[in-house]
């Protein structure tokens, strides 16, 4: 079980026309990282950012971006985000031809791979390349907009996607991303993610610091209570 926590803002939620400010503000305020929310109109039905984007902000970002890509084909944008700087690059197996090459596509640019499951999108998707992961991305809400409450039932898909990683022995991150706020984040934690995506409940909560302490001491008490679950089946 990972003992790192990571709270990352979505900038979905951010003022577009503040963006860079809006960057600067969050990791200030102790973002871990920047997520950065893709979607083309065509797999998600909602139209956002590109890699001029992601290349503007960078140098306002200083901590990693991790761009999901709600796109799809996928591959061809690949190339372009991994140049505008992003840190993390995670897709959609639906997008995806052929999921091991995009993942190796990803990589092969000095990129880490993610793998974004959807709340109904079987695991088996990670049967045969969640040792060349590097995050697993769990969509705790349907893609496509922001503000959506958190599905309860992506819970136990959070436990079992954690079993895997604990038994692949790799420091696989695991990402969730959809209706995260103070309220839920200990038990989204507690079942075994290390990653929180939390967007309207950073940048609509009025102080950007006090929303991220808040959501960051409940994933903690949720970390310490999956240690001593553990402890207690052992």
């Amino acid at each position: 079980m990972s003992s790192t926590l990571r709270i990352a803002p979505s900038l979905l939620s951010a003022d577009f026309a503040r963006l860079g400010e809006e960057t600067a503000a969050v990791i200030d305020a102790g973002a871990d990282l920047i997520h950065f929310d893709v979607m083309d109109n065509h797999y998600v039905p909602n139209l956002t950012v590109g890699p001029m984007v992601c290349q503007a902000l960078r140098p306002h970002a200083a901590v990693p971006i991790d761009v999901h890509l709600m796109v799809r084909p996928v591959d061809a944008l690949i190339a372009p985000f991994a140049q505008a700087g992003a840190s993390i690059i995670s897709f959609h197996p639906e997008a995806s031809e052929h999921v091991d090459r995009t993942i190796q596509l990803i990589k092969s640019h000095g990129v880490k791979a993610g793998l974004a499951l959807n709340p109904a999108t079987p695991l088996h998707h990670l049967d045969h390349v969640l040792e060349q992961l590097d995050l697993v991305l769990l969509m705790s809400v349907n893609p496509g907009f922001g503000g959506q409450g958190f599905i309860e039932r992506v819970l136990p898909k959070i436990e079992a996607v954690r079993k895997r990683i604990d038994a692949s022995g790799r420091d696989i991150w695991l990402e969730v991303d959809g209706g995260v706020k103070a309220d839920n984040a200990r038990r989204i934690a507690a079942a075994g993610a290390d990653t929180l995506v939390a967007g309207s409940a950073v940048f609509n909560g009025g102080n950007y610091g006090v929303s991220i302490a808040r959501i960051r001491e409940q994933a903690l008490l949720g970390q310490a209570q999956r240690g001593r679950d553990a402890r207690i089946a052992a």
